[in-house]
Parts: structure tokens; C-alpha cells; sequence
């Protein structure tokens, strides 16, 4: 009974220690490239890390000359600036360097030497905590813009026309008739003839008067 017990026990240890070794990958880092200041910049590690599955426990390996180069981690910000005034863990000088990734997420390396890191010798992967599980976002995207719908604008009825108002003519002022006024002349002859009788009759009634007394 107890040899039963041993045997399963040692099977069962056996068994983890299998899929612990076949979940471990070592990666060899840009194949045959090595890591080396690359040719065609950084895009070539960028085209590598990207036909490959990262996962917790795998090892990278950095194939380089001691001396020549050298790895270790930074952060995104100074991966982007190339700025190694902070490093996470030490850095690696001497070649080849193997590095276990040990948690999930994204991880950026580069080399120290010289301008190495700007001529495009730095890797970013991004590592799953399981093997087919895919690795944790670094940044939580912002939800699409909303859309909204206009409905069409319904015309406004069309309001009644009214007939066209005949507009006023021009105004015509019509000349005054003229007052028939006599001509000066005709008055001033009336009143001349009106004396000349008044004074003939006064003369005859002295006439009349004077040939009675005497």
C-alpha cells in the first residue's frame, strides 16, 4: 500500500514537472540577427516580437558579444526616449544574457551602449500569464464616440400667398382753375366815369340853386 502511495505521488510529480518544462520557451532574440544594432532599425525586433506567444516563465535570450553590448529593462516612457537614467534591475553586460519573464504584461529592453538604443536596439513584448490567454491590455481604451441620429428637418408648410397689392400710381396735382380777376385797367375806368357823373349833377343842382335867387 504505501509503495502505491509512493509511486503516485512521484507520477504526479513527474506530470507537473513536464508541463512546467513544455509551458518554458527560450527565445532567441532576432533569430540569427542576434541582438545587435539591426539594419533596418527597430522594426526588425518590432517584426520579430510580433509572430510570438510571451508567456510568464518563457526566457529570452540575448545573443551579443560581451563588451560590445548590453540589456535591461526600462520603463515605456524611457523605452520611448531612450533615457536610461532609471532601469528596472540591473543591466546585463555580458553575452549572451538570459532573462525569465516573470509576470504579465508588457516589457520593453534595450542596450545602454553608445546610441544604440536610437539606432533601434530595443525590444518591446507583450507577455499572457498562460499560454493561449491573451496578455493584459496596458491601457484601458475610451469607449467609441457616440453617434447621434438627426432626423431629417420637415419642411414648414408653405403659407398662403396673398394676392399682389396694386401700388398708388404717381400723384398728379392738378392745377388750380384760375379766378377771373378784371384787369386793373377796367376797375380804375369805372370809378373815373361814377365821379365825373357825381359832378355833374352836383354842378347842375348849383345851377338850379343860383338861378332861383336870382
Amino acid at each position: 500500500m504505501f509503495r502505491l502511495v509512493s509511486m503516485a505521488v512521484i507520477g504526479v510529480v513527474m506530470a507537473a514537472m513536464l508541463h512546467y518544462s513544455a509551458a518554458q520557451t527560450a527565445h532567441v532574440v532576432g533569430d540569427t540577427t542576434g541582438w545587435t544594432v539591426p539594419t533596418g532599425g527597430a522594426a526588425v525586433y518590432t517584426s520579430w516580437a510580433s509572430g510570438r506567444q510571451f508567456v510568464v516563465g518563457d526566457t529570452l535570450v540575448f545573443n551579443f558579444l560581451t563588451n560590445d553590448h548590453d540589456v535591461v529593462e526600462v520603463s515605456k516612457e524611457s523605452f520611448d526616449a531612450c533615457d536610461f537614467s532609471s532601469t528596472i534591475g540591473n543591466i546585463t553586460t555580458t553575452g549572451p544574457a538570459n532573462i525569465t519573464i516573470t509576470t504579465a504584461g508588457n516589457h520593453y529592453y534595450v542596450c545602454t551602449i553608445g546610441r544604440h538604443c536610437a539606432g533601434g536596439q530595443k525590444l518591446a513584448i507583450s507577455a499572457s500569464a498562460t499560454p493561449g490567454a491573451s496578455p493584459p491590455s496596458s491601457s484601458n481604451a475610451p469607449p467609441p464616440p457616440t453617434t447621434t441620429n438627426t432626423p431629417p428637418s420637415t419642411p414648414s408648410p408653405t403659407a398662403e400667398v396673398c394676392p399682389p397689392t396694386e401700388a398708388p400710381g404717381p400723384k398728379t396735382n392738378t392745377p388750380a382753375s384760375p379766378t377771373a380777376t378784371p384787369p386793373s385797367g377796367l376797375q380804375g375806368g369805372d370809378n373815373s366815369s361814377s365821379s365825373t357823373v357825381f359832378a355833374s349833377v352836383f354842378v347842375s343842382l348849383i345851377s338850379l340853386v343860383v338861378s332861383f335867387f336870382l
